[in-house]
């Protein structure tokens, strides 16, 4: 008997010996159902063996083996092994990521057949007159006589499952089941005629992609907002696939997914399938399934659509290549652009990284040579790049966050039939509720931080831990009710704004508004057809979209963003600005951006407004190498909570003294901490944190690797929950 090594969705770092009884040959890649304690488990098989650490007798049978083939194409699996490895993270957690929710159940890994309902011979003979008095059955029987019917097209054709029933019952009709052919899109034509005419700058750039898209390659497209980088991404893949092959689409999050799809489907007949959090688990595994059969086109997802298997990939395109969204921040912390890069690698296809703001680390890696750019410097079409102001609110008095000049501006560009963006990174009604007459304030105690006041349903909420409760009638501490919201808010500025404006249409976009299923897309939709005049949102607003009658965007507390213990947080404002701008003058009206400020001289607003990101990030790039940060330097960090304040920095504190005696540490290996955390305590629990810092990602791989498999033997590690995070981005 062999001996099989599987992975199984647990926490732990190992393989798991199972028996392998005669008759079944798993290849690595494939489910199998094993005992696992006292219950069945779903595993992956990793290897087969002839040998187990354990002794034979004590190894258990394997129950059954779910796939004749392997889920991961080869590709694909190495690229899972790798991030194993350089993530250090538990085997079976990082397979089972990449897996819909529905396989990891042990749901077949191929597609369900179609249902048809038909006339039976019977039926076809029977008078419908007989069914006089069974009104549906009647109709039901009529539609069927006409031709069969797919189960999934009953209720859009007026018939009732129940009817159906009914029918079948009486032997007058019943149910087959259809395989279902995979369509194959490559005999047909891929695209629609209409398309727009590039000018120079894009024609060159996707004259340089195609010039390269028979092997890896990593492009930066760094295109200012509104030059037109998604009609770049079109033609490229029209190139790629009209040589019959399939591409992978990336965006940050699912608020870009409506119009990229929009956008996509507008160019493309061929087929192109969405995948993100927003579908349910039977979506997700149909998409997974026509791409792995090559019956897809173009997949377009958010940040887990990377592990999406593909039979003929031929480019990868990470929209926004900037965002954070892309970097993973619980359970496994992998960063789906960087792993999106080694996977164009292992598949040797090109993939294009488009941004108005590139990351930092990206422009390091075109500096290195690693990374080869194409930059879009203008406009597409008629568009002027919008004027810039800073309004300079010290002794001004605010309405709600409003200053008079911009409520004048505001009321201007609404007299001229545009609309106006106003950005505001703060939803709720207000950050702070006050007791005016002690002082005190509604804090969770969970997280020692702040309640945000929702007036729409009289709450306190963290947004933190998502802890929530009824706004009180009085103060806690000195009975006082005359309690009231301190600093502003999305909601608070859409009331203020709604007693300035009584007849404009106002729209909030905040996740406060869109967290029901549709209420995006409805609202975006609103937006573009001019139903909405003055658009009030977080960043979720500021990523992506194009409202052609948008002339005014004005970011209303800027003075939050420019001072931060973060080293990082510079580097999202200039982003996130520049990002904010280019909502403004897209389709040839001019636009300006206003940005209110009690710090005007401040030197990052100078420099972006003077010279724009590029000066920005090359002047951050030289400032972080001087001071050794990434991408200078590669990062591990090592985090660690507890409830008592106690065993989470002893922890920390004898990791230091394991990873200062490791063999393999050198001079240039620098760890900070333990310290307490930027945010020391979530949800009741108080954490710390151990950096780690070495020139070279190689060593302190290395020096990570070695010491790993000891943790969990430190007296203190079974009295915290603590992770480890390769390349953290907020630390």
């Amino acid at each position: 008997m062999s001996i099989v090594q599987v992975a199984l969705p647990v926490p732990l770092a190992r393989t798991f010996d199972y028996l392998l009884p005669a008759g079944m040959t798993p290849s690595p890649g494939v489910r199998v159902s094993v005992p696992f304690g006292n219950r069945k488990a779903i595993g992956i098989v990793v290897a087969c063996s002839d040998r187990s650490e354990l002794p034979v007798e004590q190894l258990k049978s394997i129950h059954d083996v779910l796939d004749a083939q392997p889920l991961f194409p080869d590709s694909l699996w190495r690229i899972l092994l790798w991030a194993v490895g350089y993530y250090h993270y538990p085997i079976g957690e990082v397979l089972f990521h990449a897996l819909p929710i529905l396989l990891r159940q042990g749901k077949p890994a191929h597609r369900a057949p179609l249902w048809q309902w038909f006339a039976t011979e019977q039926g076809k003979a029977t008078p419908l007159a007989t069914l006089a008095r069974a009104r549906k059955q009647q109709q039901a029987l009529s539609a069927l006589i006409q031709g069969a019917l797919y189960r999934h097209q009953v209720n859009e054709s007026g018939l009732t499952e129940t009817a159906l029933q009914a029918l079948r019952t009486k032997g007058l009709c019943d149910l087959k089941a259809i395989d279902a052919e995979v369509q194959d899109w490559r005999h047909q034509p891929i695209t629609h005629d209409e398309r727009l005419r590039l000018n120079t700058e894009q024609a060159t750039a996707v004259g340089a992609i195609r010039s390269e898209d028979s092997h890896f390659t990593t492009w930066l497209l760094a295109g200012i907002t509104g030059s037109g980088k998604t009609e770049v991404y079109l033609s490229a893949l029209e190139n790629v696939l009209s040589q019959g092959k399939q591409a992978l689409v990336l965006v940050p999050e699912i608020g870009l997914t409506p119009q990229t799809i929009a956008r996509f489907r507008a160019r493309f007949i061929a087929p192109v399938d969405v995948l993100h959090s927003g579908l349910n688990d039977s979506e997700r595994l149909a998409v997974w399934l026509r791409a792995r059969s090559g019956e897809s086109a173009i997949v377009i997802g958010t940040r887990s659509a990377l592990f999406t298997p593909f039979a003929r990939l031929g480019m990868i395109i990470i929209d926004e290549e900037h965002d954070g969204s892309y970097k993973q921040h619980e359970g496994w912390r992998y960063h789906a652009r960087d792993l999106a890069v080694f996977r164009a690698r292992e598949e040797n296809i090109p993939i294009v990284l488009g941004s108005a703001t590139p990351a930092l680390e990206t422009l390091y890696n075109v500096q290195n040579g690693k990374y080869r750019q194409l930059t879009l410097r203008k406009r597409a079409g008629n568009a002027q790049p919008a004027r810039q102001h800073i309004l300079d609110v010290k002794g001004l008095p605010l309405t709600s966050g409003l200053s008079q000049p911009l409520i004048t501006r505001i009321r201007h560009h609404l007299e001229h039939n545009n609309q106006v963006i106003l950005f505001l990174n703060r939803r709720g009604f207000s950050p702070v509720v006050m007791c005016h007459e002690c002082g005190w304030i509604a804090e969770c105690q969970r997280c020692e931080h702040y309640y945000t006041y929702h007036q729409q349903q009289r709450q306190l909420r963290c947004h933190h831990c998502d802890s929530q409760r009824p706004m009180p009638q009085q103060c806690p501490h000195c009975g006082s009710t005359h309690l009231v919201p301190v600093g502003l808010g999305t909601e608070q500025l859409e009331e203020s704004l709604t007693s300035l404006f009584t007849d404009v249409p106002i729209t909030r976009i905040d996740r406060d508004t869109t967290s029901r299923k549709g209420m995006l897309e409805q609202q975006l939709a609103q937006v573009r057809q001019g139903d909405a005049r003055i658009l009030i949102g977080t960043q979720m607003l500021a990523k992506g979209h194009h409202f052609p009658d948008v002339t005014l965007v004005a970011l209303l507390d800027v003075d939050s963003s420019l001072f931060s213990a973060d080293f990082r947080a510079t580097e999202r404002f200039a982003q996130l600005y520049t990002q904010v701008s280019g909502r403004a003058g897209r389709a040839g009206k001019s636009g300006e951006v206003v940005l209110q400020t009690h710090h005007p001289d401040h030197p990052l607003l100078q420099l972006l407004l003077q010279k724009g990101y590029d000066a920005f990030a090359s002047q951050t790039l030289k400032e972080r190498q001087s001071v050794f940060l990434p991408p200078y330097t590669s990062h591990i960090l090592f985090r660690a909570d507890d409830h008592d304040n106690q065993h989470a920095p002893l922890f920390l504190q004898q990791l230091r003294n394991l990873l200062e005696s490791s063999p393999l540490k050198d001079d240039a290996l620098w760890l900070l901490g333990p310290v307490p955390a930027l945010q020391p305590k979530r949800a009741g629990r108080f954490r710390w944190q151990l950096l780690l810092q070495h020139p070279s990602r190689a060593t302190l791989q290395r020096v990570v690797k070695a010491s790993r498999p000891l943790i969990p033997l430190l007296p203190e590690a079974r009295k915290v929950k603590w992770v480890l995070d390769v390349d953290p981005t907020d630390n």
